[in-house]
């Protein structure tokens, strides 16, 4: 059986050319926001509480936009395997009207309930004034935020298109000159170096909106100077038309998508609001183990984006079902192993990080359980993912739904909610206890995985 979950030369040749890209991007992008959560917290414990809470609520965004364009993504990976440019080109104008219409709907949403949001999180033990003065930090960190969010969607678009098309190395480089930026910026604008003011957390929301235009530039710049190669950009904005079948076909397929990352974003809020009633040390205490988890996840995350473009295209070129099981297979072994080493290396670091952090010897020690706790547990998020990503190849997004938010809605927010308000459980058993029910979410899909339903070639149907 082992045998059968490892691969050839080619076979991982193949495999790292589309991952490795995705891991640099990631990792890049999460070390520079690892670099820019340290600078925050240097600034401040109620600082970095507002701006963790505010992050929070932009993760929702991100979610969303990622849900609508992993919904034409499914169909783009597919078409690029069937060799049809047109059919990429339809899906990315797509791509480009919901994210526009998105990121209207979210920052009016916002705007008007960024206070009631904020104080959501603010229920925990602790005094009036740490909690006045995190709401304070936090509306003035989420209105500079919000100029950035409509680059954000746009060259997520660009990118995502880009990658199904087998351009990866492209949103790399973009991403990694805008992390780089993003990063000298903050050590500019946080602090007040090479004569620029100290703006504090001010400095940093500029520098990320800053990092998102000049990633925008690069990634849809590169993608407009290279037709030839991207040949779906050619004619991409002639007009909006998109035909009417695969319009229909994108939306009955990519809007349970949408509301499944949409809806386990809220979810994961609720959660940590839920943890966040254990008292106000708790918010920073989760910002700094997540910053950490985060780092560690860009392995398996980016072998579930993997995952979800080679089944995609092996989907979309009709490959022997056979040669599809196989690959799935190894595919999912390779990232429960990035996941177990990702995982090693992040509860190694679980009492070393938090020291990074001008706050509390308190929240430094809650801090290194989490993170400890988390990278324990890194291994079935791997598998999760491979699993998600291998459903959601042959747009099987009803059954993703109820596989990804359905188990977040039906057994993660009730047992935090429950757990949280109704008994006296402290932070740490809290967590272990929300986090083990991705051990069930686990068995679930392997059955799901194992039934075959997934297995289906969108890109003839359209």
């Amino acid at each position: 059986m082992l045998q059968r979950c490892i691969g050839d030369k080619v076979f991982y040749r193949h495999t790292m050319a589309v991952a490795i890209p995705i891991v640099i991007q990631n990792a890049i992008t999460n070390f520079v926001s690892l670099l820019d959560n340290i600078m925050v917290g240097r600034v401040g414990t109620l600082e970095m509480s507002g701006v963790s809470i505010v992050n929070q609520l932009l993760f929702i965004f991100a979610l969303c936009i990622f849900g609508a364009n992993a919904g034409a993504g499914i169909f783009g990976a597919q078409f690029h395997g069937n060799r049809d440019d047109k059919g990429v080109r339809y899906t990315f104008r797509y791509k480009i009207i919901v994210c526009i219409l998105l990121t209207m709907l979210i920052i009016g949403v916002l705007l008007m309930t960024d206070t009631t949001l904020i104080r959501f999180y603010l229920e925990g033990d602790g005094s009036i004034e740490d909690a006045n003065a995190v709401l304070h930090y936090g509306k003035e960190y989420l209105r500079l935020m919000l100029w950035g969010l409509l680059p954000f969607a746009l060259s997520n678009a660009y990118a995502t298109t880009l990658r199904e098309t087998g351009q990866t190395m492209v949103p790399m480089v973009a991403s990694g000159i805008a992390v780089l930026g993003n990063l000298v910026l903050n050590y500019i604008l946080i602090f007040g170096h090479l004569g620029a003011p100290a703006m504090g957390i001010r400095g940093a929301a500029l520098a990320t909106v800053i990092s998102r235009v000049l990633e925008l530039a690069v990634v849809a710049g590169w993608t407009h100077l290279h037709g030839k190669r991207c040949s779906f950009i050619r004619g991409a904005f002639r007009s909006l038309y998109i035909p009417g079948r695969l319009l229909g076909s994108i939306i009955t397929k990519g809007s349970p998508l949408l509301v499944n990352e949409c809806m386990f974003a809220i979810g994961l809020a609720v959660a940590n609001q839920s943890y966040s009633t254990c008292g106000l040390h708790v918010v920073p205490a989760i910002n700094i183990s997540t910053t950490i988890t985060n780092l560690a996840s860009v392995g398996y995350l980016a072998m579930g984006n993997s995952v979800a473009i080679i089944m995609g295209q092996m989907l979309g070129a009709a490959r022997p079902e056979e040669e599809i099981w196989d690959t799935n297979r190894k595919l999912t072994a390779l990232a429960i192993v990035a996941g177990g080493i990702l995982g090693l290396i992040s509860a190694s670091l679980s009492s070393v990080f938090p020291m990074l952090y001008n706050t509390s010897e308190e929240v430094r020690s809650v801090a290194g359980q989490l993170i400890l706790i988390s990278g324990m547990f890194i291994p079935f998020y791997a598998y999760v993912h491979a699993t998600y990503f291998t459903l959601r190849s042959g747009g099987k997004t009803l059954i993703t739904f109820l596989f990804d938010c359905g188990f977040m809605w039906g057994l993660l927010v009730p047992t935090a909610v429950i757990l949280s308000r109704y008994t006296d459980l402290p932070i740490i058993p809290l967590f272990v206890i929300c986090q083990s029910t991705e051990i069930v979410k686990s068995i679930a899909g392997y059955f799901m995985v194992r039934s075959g339903v997934w297995i289906q070639n969108l890109a003839k149907q359209n």
